[in-house]
């Protein structure tokens, strides 16, 4: 039970510490870094070495991470976990700033992904991103990852006085009600460049320097462990950063293995996956080549090793609701702390197939931990997942996977405090596992 809640608790630190897909990337390089990992640069040649630990980031907000194995590629193949850094948010605009009634001052912003929008509103927010600095090579601007040690955002509901039917549900406009305030205006000013001044005060940079900007909003209060047991864990961007730990933490722990494991972790999954960093391209695909060409194997071997290959594609899942059962299959139900679960899709949205469910629940067995399946309800068809699109582009045997989840894209969600350590356990396991 020790162990079950320290691991919990960093999870919670984790996410704590990632507040936009640039902030957990550099996380999950430092992660990586304290285990001995060495970054390597897209535009130059590799050299891997048998046991070698490497990762190679792709837009600061996606990563791929492996060790070299001790078997021959074409025979062994990569042991592969798929995961996504982004979560969905409310993004601020460019030239944001807009003068409201009553003397605030909001920013223009704009929803990324499928957000439970109510959840957004009356909390302090976040707000924390990536900068584009002017540089000499015009080619390369300077990077620079913000955030703030305050909260600095805040989306006001309307109080039932003004709105009497509010508990009976309202729909909110995401151009006129997810707004967020920063602040009052100054007497006799618009409040224009208020944002670019505080990011270049924040970096300690001229704010003409400034030339873009890509920032999330996110809830500031850190996530904590709650139930009468300290059963459940309860945190912002569990989904799905509650799976990049797990599998970057499972890739750090392995010492010598025979196949070659790899993490990979993409962005923009929240919005479909059509980026150079999403799982709808060939970054994986190349990745995964160039390390069987940096091991002197010819596109043959490649090919082979890719039949010798297994992914996980880990993404979280839908518990029952203890208030609305009726919103699941009526009979394959989740179970917070139900252990991993096994997604199952008839449509295909997810890459499980009778053969690769198979496989994961001989590896939940190996790993002494439960397992559970997902299916959506047959009338109300859930979401899909990242790996559909990656196996068109990597040729490779897949499973879904996930953990339960209450709250799905609220922006504080609920997990099981003894979920997330069957998932280490098992992606440990699997990482081991040679053909």
């Amino acid at each position: 039970m020790q162990h079950t809640m320290k691991l919990a608790n960093e999870l919670i630190d984790f996410i704590h510490e990632g507040p936009s897909p640039f902030h957990v990337v550099r996380q999950t390089e430092a992660v990586l870094e304290a285990a001995g990992f060495t970054r390597l640069e897209h535009t130059k040649r590799w050299k891997l070495d048998k046991g070698g630990r490497y990762y190679v980031t792709t837009n600061g907000s996606a990563l791929i991470a492996w060790i070299v194995g001790s078997g021959e590629l074409e025979d062994e193949g990569f042991r592969l976990v798929q995961t996504h850094v982004d979560s969905p948010s409310i993004r601020i605009k460019p030239s944001p700033e807009m003068a409201a009634a009553g003397g605030f001052l909001k920013l223009n912003a704009e929803v990324y992904g499928s957000p439970i929008l109510s959840t957004w509103l009356d909390r302090p927010l976040a707000l924390a991103g990536r900068v584009s600095l002017r540089s000499a090579a015009v080619m390369h601007p300077q990077q620079v990852l913000v955030d703030f040690p305050d909260p600095q955002l805040y989306i006001p509901n309307i109080s039932i006085h003004h709105n009497k039917g509010v508990n009976a549900g309202v729909e909110l406009n995401p151009q006129k009600d997810m707004l967020p305030i920063l602040g009052l205006l100054e007497a006799g000013t618009v409040g224009k460049d208020t944002l670019r001044t505080m990011l270049a005060d924040r970096i300690g940079c001229k704010a003409e320097d400034i030339l873009d900007y890509e920032l999330y909003t996110s809830e500031y209060e850190r996530g904590c462990l709650l139930g009468r047991k300290g059963e459940f864990i309860s945190s912002k961007k569990l989904d799905n950063l509650s799976l990049v730990y797990a599998s970057v933490r499972a890739l750090a722990a392995q010492t010598s293995t025979t196949c070659t494991p790899v993490i990979c972790c993409l962005d923009n999954e929240e919005i479909g996956n059509r980026t150079r960093q999403g799982a709808d391209s060939p970054m994986l695909a190349t990745v995964l080549e160039r390390i069987a060409s940096a091991l002197g194997k010819d596109r043959e071997d490649f090919f082979r090793a890719m039949q010798n290959s297994f992914m996980l594609s880990a993404d979280m899942s839908h518990a029952v609701h203890p208030n609305a059962p009726d919103r699941s299959d009526p009979v394959v139900q989740v179970k917070l702390n139900g252990g991993p679960v096994i997604k199952f899709s008839g449509a295909q949205k997810f890459t499980t197939n009778s053969e690769s469910s198979a496989v994961f629940q001989q590896l939940c067995e190996l790993a002494q931990v439960p397992w559970q399946f997902y299916v959506n309800k047959s009338d109300s068809p859930g979401g899909s997942a990242a790996g559909t699109d990656s196996v068109t582009q990597a040729d490779m045997r897949s499973v879904d996977i996930g953990l339960a989840l209450l709250a799905m894209h609220s922006i504080r969600e609920i997990g099981g405090t003894a979920d997330n350590a069957y998932m280490h356990a098992v992606l440990e396991r699997f990482f081991k596992q040679g053909n």
